[in-house]
């Protein structure tokens, strides 16, 4: 298993908000107890919300925010595509106005989060900004129920969008895969093209949101 698929596996066993103790976590994912030690502090490097320590366990706490504002998904997504798009912006002063930007609302966040980083990419999601371009296209779909497809780490597909989230600078969308006939949750980044479909999907038992959160 490549680190970044099991720092993404660590973020869903950890996302329902229950304390796992590390040698759980090192045993579901076939690691050293040292090396998941390692894994979590990289996590909250990331800016991923983990909270805990060794001897009594981790788990990911709630949504972000900023005082005085709680920031949505929508919002947190605004900010991403923005800043993401002005950090590669041809001017120089706008390019350096936006990581700027970054740096000051990382600055304030809550003095209770493990770390501060640059909101433009962290490590080991370092390429997390690739994937801000396909975010309003996928909210889209979700909104009008529309299927997608897309190539994800190499590998076409079509799937049901059923919602993004957001963990630390990564985003990912569920999805009911219609190719695999099965949940999966994709990391926005690594979708390397996407094109929406004009077919519609209703909601079908089995296949909704709420089955696959339980």
């Amino acid at each position: 298993m490549r680190r970044s698929d099991r720092l993404m596996t660590l973020i869903r066993l950890l996302r329902g908000g229950t304390m796992h103790k590390a040698g759980d976590l090192a045993r579901a994912t076939g690691v050293s107890l040292r090396t998941i030690y390692r894994d979590m502090e990289t996590l909250a490097a990331s800016g991923v919300p983990i909270e805990g320590e060794r001897g009594i366990g981790y788990r990911v706490t709630a949504a972000i925010t900023l005082p005085p504002l709680n920031l949505t998904n929508e919002e947190l997504e605004a900010l991403h595509v923005g800043l993401a798009a002005m950090g590669q912006a041809a001017d120089p002063d706008l390019s350096r106005a936006a990581r700027s930007l970054a740096t000051k609302l990382d600055a304030v966040l809550p003095e209770d989060r493990p770390a501060r980083h640059s909101a433009l990419a962290v490590y080991p999601f370092a390429d997390a900004a690739r994937g801000f371009q396909h975010l309003p296209r996928i909210r889209q779909a979700i909104r009008a129920q529309q299927k997608l497809d897309l190539t994800h780490d190499g590998r076409s597909r079509t799937v049901r969008p059923l919602a993004l989230d957001y963990w630390g600078r990564l985003w990912t969308v569920v999805v009911w895969c219609e190719t695999a006939r099965e949940f999966d949750e994709l990391r926005v980044d690594q979708i390397s093209a996407l094109r929406i479909l004009p077919s519609l999907f209703v909601e079908e038992e089995g296949k909704r949101l709420s089955d696959y959160r339980g």
